[in-house]
């Protein structure tokens, strides 16, 4: 269990080292927790966690980690066989061969069975290839394996191939003031850039204020407006699924974004763009904006970004009530279109590494619908993405 809890740090993005994990456990063996999951977890933090930002991640990963463990003396027994092995054990996976040979219903098809299955199923599965269960071949549950399904009651994804999650997801919102770590994106961004003077006259304008004095005999102070870029952007942001494993990168580019684009305004997605976004995450069910607001608000002098792994399920951009979390009325397709004819300067960048792009249909399908202006999320991607803006 302790070398799980220092994985799941790790995969949380807090940096600790192997060295820090052994002083934890000399620690230990020095009983200077008391045996106490208190004690533990104060101890724990006092020795991992080194930057104060950190700490919210931390306390989510013991809370998870150390869930109904009541002593020191439990969770060293759980080492025999930790919980997480046990589920692992359970899941399943099959091979390339394996999956091609399972049939793929189709998108109304598999809507229609599920609600079959909803109105027949009695109880638990496990195993199996027809019910609502775990660790089968159904193209309905958790833990299985299935070409193209409804993914339900499952953490996370695993192989990023269901069409549906009947689960409600939390998102966060992106840190704006997350250290850029590449310093040469905020470079790129750079190349999109147009300068104008704007606001109250507050900066001192030192060549007028020269001539001034020279011309009068005085000193005369002369202002003028600060110069600033003059760009306007918007710039949608997918958030949760197969996008957790980009957090850090889309973070970046988004703090690099607010420190060099003064006229900027942010919307949230998930995996394609419907018939609402948002601005806050944590109130996204109940504080949704209109797409179409967005479109006949923002004129067509507005640069747009989309960043997006682009990476779903097809239906969820070609048919309608495709969408993984709920029952839009008309395809993502259609949505994208509106908004590439409202604002033509649009591109999309793409955290995924590109050779792997040719490999996604859904990947493809965007890439159509923005005549191919979609960029990776590297330096030159960026930059390639920022001179296509500014034409």
């Amino acid at each position: 269990m302790f070398l799980t809890f220092f994985a799941n740090l790790r995969q949380a993005h807090v940096p600790v080292t192997p060295r820090e994990y052994l002083d934890v456990m000399r620690a230990l063996e020095g009983d200077l927790a008391d045996r106490s999951v208190d004690e533990f977890y104060r101890l724990s933090r006092a020795l991992l966690v080194k930057d104060e930002r950190n700490l919210d991640k931390f306390d989510v990963v013991f809370a998870s980690t150390f869930k109904g463990v009541l002593s020191l003396a439990a969770a060293v027994e759980a080492q025999e066989l930790p919980e997480e092995w046990l589920r692992r054990m359970a899941e399943r996976f099959l091979s390339p061969e394996e999956r091609a040979e399972i049939e793929k219903l189709g998108f109304d098809k598999l809507m229609e069975t599920l609600r079959q299955r909803l109105a027949e199923q009695k109880g638990r599965h496990q195993g199996g290839s027809k019910w609502i269960g775990t660790g089968g071949t159904s193209p309905f549950g958790a833990y299985g394996d299935h070409p193209e399904g409804v993914r339900i009651g499952q953490d996370k994804g695993r192989r990023g191939s269901a069409i549906k999650v009947w689960d409600k997801r939390e998102f966060r919102d992106f840190d704006g003031d997350a250290e850029l770590g590449p310093r040469n994106i905020k470079l790129a961004l750079r190349r999109l850039r147009r300068f104008a003077r704007e606001g109250a006259a507050e900066e001192l304008d030192l060549d007028g204020t020269i001539r001034s004095t020279a011309d009068r005999g005085y000193i005369d102070v002369k202002l003028r407006p600060e110069r600033r870029n003059a760009v306007k952007v918007l710039l949608f942001l997918d958030v949760g699924g197969s996008m957790d494993w980009h957090v850090e990168a889309a973070e970046q580019l988004f703090s690099a974004a607010q420190s060099q684009f003064k006229r900027l305004e942010h919307f949230y997605f998930h995996n394609c763009l419907y018939e609402s976004v948002w601005k806050n995450n944590r109130r996204r069910y109940e504080e949704r904006i209109a797409t179409r607001d967005l479109l006949n608000a923002y004129g067509r002098d507005y640069r747009v970004v989309f960043v997006g792994d682009a990476s779903m399920s097809p239906y969820e951009i070609v048919s309608p009530g495709g969408s993984v979390e709920h029952l839009n009325p008309e395809p993502g397709r259609v949505w994208l279109e509106r908004a590439f004819a409202t604002w033509p300067r649009t591109v999309w960048i793409n955290p995924t590494p590109e050779p792997h792009w040719a490999y996604s249909q859904s990947t493809q399908i965007i890439a159509d619908i923005l005549q191919r202006r979609m960029f990776a999320l590297t330096p030159d991607g960026v930059e390639a993405a920022m001179k296509a803006l500014a034409h």
